[in-house]
């Protein structure tokens, strides 16, 4: 008899980021209040492009595990994405292959798109009448589901697979997906997340719609979620992978438990693919915490999505007082990193963590002077601050009117 619901917990964690490629590291780069924006020589040159900022990822080498064929259906989003994983599959501590060809064990894992430059490769087909851009694993490289693959691959894994390619959302419903995978015993072990990286078409889509940060002189005062004056984001890259497991699972093999994952909800507005809903979020946030079986009263922190655009900022903040009201401690990590698209969910959620361990909550950078339009809430400023986290809430939302709420609580 399978007794449901089972509890899912953290066991591990990793990710790719303009900040660090370790938790750790991470952690201690936001006690620095410094931005990773920089001009991009690439945006610089694109014509008709307003915006020439983005926050690329840290340099770094990839290991010798990465061979030529391994490499070959990858492009740099999957990279990133099996990176990360890869950190987070060691940081899990699992016995030597245990992963490989285990039906209990599963991938849920996002990005908005495939590699750009595949992409582009199937382009030039339509514009310019021709094939010879493409080889065998071109569409490999392009797929949506190109890193819920490749992780697949690279780690031989035979669970379930759950692609998500909901843009901003990719990662959070990714590791809602895959906590519901647990919850209800489908799976043993979920390797969930997101990934995405930075590419001109990317940065030309917020462009176009007048929401990218122009603030090309002072790179290191946006994006400035909540502030009066933001004049919208700044597009970054990376990934962010969890290791969920089921806790007697975990607990049976001795594992390090960072967290719980006890409440998750995902809806959409229906109603317009890029002007947000306050109703449709507060249910979201209403719904995660009904699935959790608490009260808004035990949230201590508030992840917020908060990418410094003007509409949604005021949205979201509005929808975030409904539910929570004016003292729970509120920040975005975007003014840090930028939006890391389908990575953000799960960078977020990874940095959520290591603070509630912590016990300490990183500000909004430039955030100097909340604008009236948003609603009254108990703003992070200039500097973080140390406060008891016992449960917080992380929240996205994405283009297509889709919105995502995730509830951690310190284990």
């Amino acid at each position: 008899m399978i007794n449901y619901p089972k509890r899912v917990v953290v066991t591990g964690m990793g990710l790719v980021s303009s900040l660090g490629h370790s938790p750790a590291d991470f952690f201690l780069k936001l006690r620095e209040y410094k931005n990773t924006v920089r001009l991009i020589d690439e945006f610089t040159s694109t014509i008709g492009l307003n915006t020439h900022l983005g926050c690329p990822v840290k340099p770094f080498d990839l290991p010798d595990t990465f061979t030529r064929k391994k490499l070959r259906t990858m492009g740099k989003v999957s990279q990133f994405a099996c990176l990360a994983t890869q950190y987070a599959i060691k940081d899990a501590n699992f016995a030597q292959d245990y992963l490989i060809h285990n039906q209990n064990v599963g991938v849920a894992y996002g990005s908005c798109s495939g590699s750009s430059d595949a992409l582009a490769d199937f382009a030039s087909v339509i514009k310019d009448k021709n094939t010879s851009t493409l080889n065998a694993n071109t569409y490999l490289k392009m797929m949506s589901h190109t890193t819920a693959v490749n992780i697949g691959l690279f780690f031989n894994l035979s669970g379930r697979i759950i692609p998500t390619s909901s843009a901003c959302t990719s990662s959070s419903q990714a590791i809602g997906y895959a906590y519901e995978s647990i919850k209800h015993g489908l799976q043993k072990v979920m390797i969930a997340g997101g990934a995405d990286e930075l590419c001109t078409s990317q940065v030309a889509v917020f462009d176009t719609l007048f929401a990218a940060s122009i603030k090309n002189k002072t790179p290191n005062l946006t994006p400035s979620p909540f502030d009066v004056d933001r004049d919208g984001l700044v597009l970054g890259e990376g990934a962010g992978t969890l290791i969920l497991e089921e806790y007697e699972h975990a607990q049976k093999r001795g594992a390090n438990i960072y967290a719980e994952l006890v409440g998750f909800s995902t809806n959409s507005d229906g109603s317009h693919p890029t002007q947000p809903e306050y109703e449709s979020m507060q249910d979201c946030m209403q719904t995660a915490l009904f699935n959790a079986d608490i009260n808004h009263t035990e949230i201590d922190y508030i992840s917020a999505h908060a990418t410094g655009t003007i509409k949604g900022d005021i949205a979201e903040s509005i929808a975030t007082k409904n539910v929570f009201g004016s003292q729970v401690p509120v920040s975005s990590l975007k003014s840090y990193i930028g939006h890391t698209l389908g990575a953000c969910g799960a960078i977020e959620s990874i940095n959520g963590i290591e603070m509630m361990s912590n016990n300490w909550i990183h500000p909004t950078l430039n955030l100097n002077e909340i604008d009236p339009n948003c609603a009254e809430l108990n703003y992070v400023l200039q500097k973080g601050k140390n406060h008891d986290i016992n449960m917080f809430i992380n929240n996205n939302f994405a283009f297509g009117g889709i919105n995502t709420s995730l509830i951690f609580k310190k284990f």
